[in-house]
Parts: structure tokens; C-alpha cells; sequence
């Protein structure tokens, strides 16, 4: 993780625990915890929405599908040499 071995991490936690205190942990953990959800939960919106987007645009799907044939007919003729 990040080229951190566990004798890195603990001192981390140490300093982290002297510098905040130990009822303090928790709430910045959970802190921590609700924020890293609410940036993947954006994300993965701004994925769908962006997928949406593409999808809503005439020719799309009729460009993706004579691309799958394309690439299947150079398939078989990289099998036939």
C-alpha cells in the first residue's frame, strides 16, 4: 500500500493518536470513511451520466457494432494465415 510497510503505519497512528487524542479517532475515521464513499458514489454518477450521455447520441450503437464486425473479420483472417 503506497510503499508503506507496517512499521510506517504504525508510527503514522501513533503520532496520529498523540496529535488528536483517542476519542477523536473515531470521528475523524468515520469522517474519513463517509468521505471516500460520497467520492465513489460521485464518481460511479459521473460514469452512468457520461455513458448516458454517449449512449443518447444518433449512431453511436450503429458505430460500435460495424466496429465488432470489423474486428471480427480481421480475427478470421489473422486465423486463415
Amino acid at each position: 500500500m503506497f510503499g508503506l510497510g507496517t512499521p510506517e503505519l504504525v508510527v503514522i497512528l501513533g503520532i496520529a493518536f498523540l496529535v488528536f487524542g483517542g476519542k477523536k479517532l473515531p470521528e475523524i475515521g468515520s469522517g474519513l470513511g463517509k468521505a471516500i464513499s460520497s467520492f465513489k458514489n460521485g464518481l460511479s454518477e459521473v460514469d452512468k451520466g457520461g455513458k448516458d450521455l454517449v449512449e443518447g447520441i444518433p449512431g453511436v450503437k450503429e458505430v460500435a457494432s460495424v466496429k465488432q464486425q470489423v474486428q471480427q473479420v480481421k480475427d478470421m483472417g489473422n486465423i486463415l494465415k
